[in-house]
C-alpha cells in the first residue's frame, strides 16, 4: 500500500513531526492559490529563496515562495522592484526571509507550481491605502531599507523615504544603530500627491517635543554633565543631554584627542534657543 493511512486515531500524533505532510494540507493550500487566482485576491508567503529559470527561453531571477512541496515563483520583473535599478536585484534579494503579499498569475497543479505578481499586489495595495489616508492621518510603517542618514518603509504598497530629521528630536550619527529592516514605526501623514502616488511621513508628530519645556532645565554659562556624546560630524560634537532629543552641539576640542560616541563630557551652555530648537555649548572636560 503506497499511501501512508491517516484514517487511524494514533494517540498524541502531531502531523507537523511527520516526515510527509497530510494531503489534506496540501490540498487545502491549492484551494486557497486557485481561489486567489478565480477571485483576484492578494496572497502572502515567505520569500525563501531564488532560482534562475528558463522562462519562455529567457533566463529569468525568480523569487520562491513555497507551501509544503508547491513551488511559488515571481519573477524579478513581477517583483515592484523598478528592473532599471542597478540595484535591483540586491534590493530583491533583500527581500528574502520575509513575508511578501502577492498575487497569482497561473498554476499548475499537476506540476505542483504557480507564477505570481508581488508588482500587481503592491500596486492594488497603493490604490487602496491612497483611498483610505489623509494628511494628518496616522499609520504603521514597516522599514525595508535603512541607511545612515534615512529609512525607506512600506506603508501598504507605498514606499516612503523618511529622514533622520522626521524621525527624532536629537541627533542619532546612524540610524543602522538604532532601526533594521523589519522593524515597525508610527508615522504620520504630512504630504499626499495621489497622481503621482507619492506620499510624505513624519513620526516627529507623534513624539513628545522636549521644547521649550527641557529649555527650563539649562541656563546659559551653566556646566552639566551631558550623558554621552551621540555624534561627531565635521561641524561639531552633538552631546546628549537628556532623553527625548535633547542634544547640544559644541565645537570640535583643540587641545585634546577628537571625542567618541559614548563619551561622557562636561559641557558649559552658551546657547539655549527655544525658537530653532538649539543648545549651543562648549566641552570643558572628557569625564574619565
Amino acid at each position: 500500500m503506497a499511501d501512508v493511512l491517516n484514517s487511524v486515531l494514533i494517540e498524541g500524533f502531531d502531523p507537523n513531526k511527520a516526515e510527509y505532510k497530510p494531503v489534506d494540507e496540501v490540498n487545502k493550500k491549492w484551494q486557497e492559490i486557485q481561489s486567489a487566482y478565480q477571485n483576484n485576491k492578494i496572497i502572502t508567503g515567505m520569500l525563501q529563496g531564488f532560482e534562475t529559470l528558463q522562462l519562455n527561453s529567457k533566463k529569468v531571477l525568480c523569487g520562491i515562495i513555497r507551501f509544503n512541496e508547491i513551488k511559488g515563483l515571481i519573477p524579478i520583473a513581477e517583483s515592484g522592484i523598478d528592473p532599471d535599478d542597478q540595484q535591483a536585484i540586491n534590493k530583491y534579494r533583500a527581500l528574502s526571509g520575509r513575508d511578501i503579499a502577492f498575487k497569482v498569475l497561473s498554476y499548475d497543479k499537476d506540476q505542483n507550481i504557480f507564477v505570481a505578481s508581488r508588482k500587481q499586489a503592491r500596486e492594488e495595495t497603493a490604490e487602496i491605502t491612497l483611498r483610505k489616508i489623509d494628511v494628518g492621518y496616522n499609520i504603521h510603517c514597516v522599514i525595508r531599507e535603512v541607511y545612515q542618514s534615512n529609512i525607506i518603509g512600506d506603508i501598504g504598497g507605498i514606499d516612503v523615504f523618511v529622514h533622520v530629521s522626521d524621525l527624532t528630536y536629537g541627533w542619532i550619527e546612524d540610524l543602522r544603530d538604532k532601526f533594521k529592516a523589519g522593524d515597525h514605526i508610527r508615522v504620520q501623514v504630512t504630504e499626499i500627491d495621489k497622481e503621482k502616488q507619492e506620499v510624505k511621513v513624519s513620526a516627529k508628530p507623534l513624539l513628545k517635543n522636549p521644547f521649550p519645556d527641557c529649555a527650563t532645565r539649562y541656563h546659559k554659562n551653566s556646566e552639566y554633565v551631558g550623558g554621552v556624546v551621540s555624534g561627531v560630524p565635521e561641524y561639531g560634537v552633538f552631546v546628549n543631554l537628556e532623553e527625548g532629543g535633547v542634544d547640544s552641539l559644541a565645537p570640535h576640542l583643540k587641545f585634546q584627542n577628537v571625542t567618541k560616541g559614548g563619551e561622557r563630557v562636561l559641557v558649559r551652555i552658551r546657547q539655549v534657543d527655544i525658537e530653532k530648537e538649539q543648545i549651543r555649548s562648549k566641552i570643558i572636560r572628557v569625564l574619565d
